[in-house]
């Protein structure tokens, strides 16, 4: 199964990035990958065995679906893994800079659809968090 790999450098601190993408109150105002989505409800039960669930919506309300997934590694401001229902894995690492924290995340494609689509979507996902976490709790520059 192939791997996609994405990242984003946010201007930071891990502690804020790692509350900011475990919390659900977070998760709902970030976890959309267009302005026509949005995140309506999130769940994050965040251990090893938990499960988390976020309900992803069109605004237009002409589709939705359950995003969930199982914690399979947690390592508190360094680590998150998780699997999906289908078995494919993910894995989010955060490494602390002194200009801010990377992080990185790999995940197994599916194989539904485009690998370039598949890496954009996810990507664009990544971009709004960033962009979340530095407007609301403000970059370090």
């Amino acid at each position: 199964m192939e791997q996609i790999k994405i990242q984003a450098h946010i201007d930071v601190r891990v502690e804020i990035i790692w509350n900011a993408y475990t919390s659900a109150e977070d998760i709902m105002q970030w976890n959309q990958a267009s302005d026509d989505w949005h995140c309506t409800d999130a769940i994050n039960d965040l251990r090893i065995g938990g499960t988390f669930k976020n309900r992803m919506e069109a605004k237009d309300g002409s589709m939705g679906f359950d995003f969930t997934g199982t914690y399979t590694a947690l390592e508190p401001f360094k680590k998150i893994a998780y699997v999906m229902p289908d078995g494919r894995q993910v894995s989010i690492t955060f490494h602390e800079k002194k200009s801010g924290t990377d992080v990185v995340v790999i995940f197994d494609a599916e194989s539904e659809n485009p690998i370039e689509m598949q890496r954009q979507g996810w990507q664009a996902i990544l971009d709004n968090f960033k962009a979340y976490v530095e407007n609301t709790y403000g970059s370090l520059s």
